[in-house]
């Protein structure tokens, strides 16, 4: 089912589609250039619509049984992998949305999936394991158990996969999973993300704190006061800005000169209910943040993270999702409702 003009949109966000899957959609992104947006759900099934119109070009229920947890775009656009609770990953044309390979990683749940720039590598991690394929699902590497369950996994260039469990985020070599470096900080890493060319390490921690690394000298940091748990964390294009959740407001720290350690960050205020997700428009300082309150919202920042909103939108329950088209000219939100609405951004 789809539809027009929704989400009473205003400023730079503008009228465009919706649409709705069979229950709560968790993870999905643009496919085929931005042609097409791809969607998985907790009932186990995967969606595709038309990127202009909404129309569902081709849907398979309960593929995964028990439900889908995560969701990774190729590089190229052409091919997305998905992963769930039935301990496998699953590798899809985007074109036709056949699967081309099936991987059984285990009895526990698949939890992160994620390709490496340049689309060689597939990283899967399942409990406390984390697992490299190629793209024709041959299993490269796999490391030895982490300390606790990996929450999260990124990749730093091509060459090097880092992982975040409990007290560590260890860097391995891409091509044969060896170590080459150990960040540790005696906490529960819930996010983590990367800066663009890898140097700095942010992760959202259980004690309400975000906590950094710079890579080159090891040295670390934390950003505390945080009222809930700072899930939600997006990087620039640039590397120069840290946007993070943790509560009502979006917070942002600029990595400029000396910052951010004795710098104030921007504070960005809309929301009334907490951030749930954030991510920054490609090629630009926009960013989208997404809350409890079912609101989207759209940022303009300055290079000191000081920002103002320049457009919002509203779903009909918590934000579950954002994703930027990869030209930037339109914004996908998904909500817990099942819904799935894309607006057009003007002024692109």
């Amino acid at each position: 089912m789809s539809g027009l003009n929704v989400g009473n949109p205003s400023g730079v966000i503008r009228d465009g589609w919706s649409a709705s899957v069979g229950d709560y959609p968790i993870a999905g992104g643009w496919i085929l250039r931005g042609e097409a947006l791809v969607i998985g759900d907790t009932a186990g099934s995967v969606y595709t619509f038309d990127g202009k119109s909404g129309a569902t070009a081709w849907a398979h229920h309960e593929v995964h049984e028990g439900g889908v947890l995560a969701a990774a775009i190729h590089p190229g656009g052409t091919a997305f992998a998905t992963a769930g609770q039935d301990g496998r990953a699953l590798i899809w044309q985007a074109a036709d949305g056949q699967v081309s390979q099936a991987i059984d990683v285990g009895n526990s749940w698949v939890e992160n999936v994620a390709w490496s720039p340049d689309g060689q590598w597939l990283a899967i991690s399942c409990s406390r394991h984390v697992y490299v394929y190629t793209v024709d699902g041959t299993e490269v590497w796999r490391s030895d158990a982490h300390p606790s369950t990996v929450s999260a996994v990124a990749w730093s260039g091509a060459a090097e996969l880092a992982t975040a469990c409990y007290g560590r985020v260890t860097f391995f070599d891409a091509s044969t999973g060896e170590p080459h470096q150990k960040l540790e900080w005696q906490g529960s890493l819930v996010s983590m993300v990367l800066s663009p060319d890898g140097g700095i390490v942010a992760c959202g921690s259980q004690d309400n704190s975000v906590h950094f690394w710079r890579r080159d000298t090891g040295k670390d940091s934390m950003m505390s006061g945080y009222p809930g748990k700072p899930s939600a964390l997006a990087f620039d294009g640039t590397g120069t800005l840290l946007a993070t959740g943790g509560g009502e407001t979006v917070t942002v720290w600029s990595f400029r000169g000396q910052g951010p350690e004795g710098t104030r960050p921007g504070v960005l205020e809309y929301h009334v209910q907490p951030i749930t997700t954030l991510s920054f428009a490609p090629g630009a300082l926009w960013l989208a943040s997404g809350g409890r309150d079912g609101a989207v919202v759209a940022w303009s920042l300055q290079h000191d993270g000081e920002g103002r909103s320049i457009g919002s939108g509203y779903l009909a329950d918590v934000v579950s999702d954002v994703y930027w088209r990869p030209d930037g000219g339109a914004l996908a939100a998904l909500d817990a409702q099942g819904g799935v609405t894309v607006w057009r951004v003007k002024n692109w």
